[in-house]
């Protein structure tokens, strides 16, 4: 492709499939075609970018869904983000044929490799927001707010979230720095040597708030974890990393690990004793105290 090839290809895919884009100070917002292609009215969550320095176009669904699920829905692949040859990756230490300590630990819990989405039909309301998480920086001012969205389809409700960042002249639509939730609370426990839990969403750290515990999460769900939000927890006493009990909860749990391991005091990995997660387990009537080590995980990280 020429100079900027893949913004001009990725752009006009989303301008075809999701109508056209608005275009902000940093990022342009389309209409996600992965959990906003139904036709109506939503806010846009899918920002894209153009990274001169690797010369890449950067998709980012602020409501946690996937590049791939993106793209496919376009009709594209990863190498359209690229203006030439996608780089090559870096050998990760995996075997060939030969699971990384996430997938063992998926595999000996019973639990499948992949998540297949469930066909919920069509949306038979509007979407309504249900919930909103205020992030802060580390002064204590607003810098974002991810809103959470309940939609009824026809075989159920379906969650989404969409992102808000704060600017000079008020909130817009859109992504924001990666900040751990609750950031100052995380800041008075590195302090002060107390405990901090990782948790998967903002609703699981609202628990564990309420069970006395200081806890965080970063926004976007389980793919959205950064060496950004790992910045902030060096020199913890203790981290405990609460796994949601499924494929993406284990892997999002080793990421969160693998960024900590080598900065905090000590490390664990931790799922509900009963359900899926953090609330499930408080909601069942255990205690924080009661939550389970997550076999395979908690002791590779625990003791490296």
């Amino acid at each position: 492709m020429g100079t900027q090839g893949s913004w001009e290809t990725i752009n006009r895919a989303l301008n075809r499939v999701s109508g056209p884009g608005k275009r902000g100070v940093e990022w342009t917002t389309y209409l996600c075609p992965v959990h906003e292609g139904d036709g109506r009215r939503h806010r846009a969550s899918l920002g894209v970018v153009y990274n001169s320095a690797r010369q890449r176009t950067v998709l980012r669904c602020f409501a946690g869904c996937s590049d791939e699920d993106v793209l496919e829905r376009l009709g594209l692949r990863v190498r359209d983000l690229f203006d030439g040859p996608p780089p090559q990756r870096r050998p990760t230490g995996r075997v060939e044929g030969v699971p990384g300590v996430a997938d063992r630990a998926i595999l000996a819990a019973g639990l499948p490799l992949s998540v297949v989405k469930r066909d919920y039909g069509p949306p038979i309301r509007k979407p309504q927001n249900v919930a909103s998480y205020l992030y802060r920086g580390p002064d204590g001012r607003s810098a974002g707010c991810v809103v959470r969205v309940r939609t009824l389809h026809r075989q159920g409700h379906v969650k989404s979230f969409y992102q808000l960042r704060r600017t000079d002249t008020g909130w817009e639509n859109g992504g924001f720095a990666h900040l751990p939730f609750r950031l100052p609370d995380v800041i008075d426990a590195v302090r002060n040597g107390h405990d901090i839990y990782v948790c998967e969403g903002e609703a699981d750290v609202l628990t564990a708030i309420h069970a006395g515990v200081t806890a965080t999460c970063n926004a976007g769900g389980a793919q959205g974890w950064r060496a950004e939000h790992a910045h902030w927890l060096r020199g913890a006493r203790r981290v405990w990393v609460v796994a949601d009990r499924d494929a993406p909860g284990y892997r999002h749990a080793a990421k969160v690990a693998d960024s900590l391991q080598n900065s905090v005091g000590e490390l664990r990995v931790v799922q509900a004793r009963d359900g899926k997660d953090l609330t499930d387990h408080c909601d069942a009537g255990h205690q924080i105290s009661e939550l389970d080590p997550v076999p395979i995980l908690d002791a590779y990280y625990r003791h490296r």
